[in-house]
């Protein structure tokens, strides 16, 4: 990509957008601004108030490279080093999953369930924490919550622990490095267990879009032939890890709707609640609870 010497905003970013277009990105023109509003320290807005604006050659250097690295699939949310996620600005690369909205439905389920309790001191479990967006916002929007977060990646644990301290949440956050619950404590109980698990079957690998498949990690995002291996592990250990009467809150693929209710349903010490949807109308989780078994 070519933007000429000095260019200004506006040529900038016509020639970017166009650029990207041409390498078949998605949507050339919103990723142009993002790349170009934070390489100059702007608002987006500011983009075509100040479109006049002549880029320094130090700020068209870095644009041209953020736009060649864009052009070849890598995710925006890499290239700048971050991702929004509820009212967080979390670190994100290569080692963890970009948080997406499906996740903050998740969130918002389990909230939802905290403020029917009516207690203000409940601890989350985060299982595959990733960035550490689940626990995080949790912990954010319930100031006398705690949360322990497992993952069995180290890498992942340190993106998360690098998040947890810029938000001031690490006081209140315990990670723990293994694979799903291999990390817990004999005799541990948890009052809701949230979990964002890899869930997409392995032949599925080659319709996922390029940012995907080429750039986030595949220990968090394949789950196995059918893809809900993973959660299943989980729905069939979490009872023994459960308060009386906790919550379990997994998102899922959309096709794997029926399939978790079965395996919940078939699950002692498990009781099926519902199904969440996603902003689009899929069902896009479940969430249950752990019930007593009768001796």
């Amino acid at each position: 990509m070519s933007t000429g010497t000095a260019a200004t905003i506006a040529r900038a970013l016509r020639l970017a957008a166009r650029f990207l277009e041409e390498h078949g990105m998605a949507a050339p023109r919103f990723d142009a601004e993002l790349l170009l509003s934070h390489t100059l320290g702007l608002r987006r807005l500011d983009l075509y108030l100040q479109h006049d604006r002549r880029l320094a050659p130090a700020e068209t250097a870095l644009f041209k490279e953020r736009i060649r690295r864009r052009a070849v699939g890598e995710p925006v949310q890499y290239i700048l080093g971050e991702a929004h996620f509820r009212h967080l600005t979390l670190h994100v690369g290569p080692d963890v999953l970009i948080p997406r909205p499906e996740t903050e439905r998740l969130l918002d389920e389990i909230l939802s369930w905290a403020a029917v309790s009516q207690r203000d001191d409940l601890v989350l479990l985060d299982v595959g924490t990733g960035s550490g967006a689940i626990a995080l916002a949790w912990l954010q929007e319930l100031p006398r919550a705690r949360a322990v977060a497992t993952d069995v990646s180290e890498a992942a644990l340190a993106v998360a622990a690098v998040n947890a301290a810029e938000a001031g949440l690490a006081g209140r956050l315990e990670l723990r490095a293994g694979d799903l619950l291999g990390p817990l404590r004999p005799g541990e109980r948890f009052d809701a267990i949230a979990a964002n698990l890899p869930y997409v079957a392995l032949h599925e690998r080659s319709s996922l879009p390029i940012e995907v498949r080429d750039h986030e990690p595949e220990l968090a995002l394949f789950g196995g032939r059918t893809g809900f291996e993973p959660t299943a592990r989980l729905v069939t250990a979490s009872p023994e890890w459960l308060a009386e009467g906790g919550l379990l809150a997994c998102e899922i693929a959309p096709a794997q709707s029926a399939l978790a209710r079965g395996w919940v349903e078939a699950t002692p010490g498990l009781r099926y609640i519902a199904a969440f949807r996603d902003h689009a109308g899929h069902e896009r989780g479940f969430l249950a609870a752990q019930v007593a078994l009768r001796p």
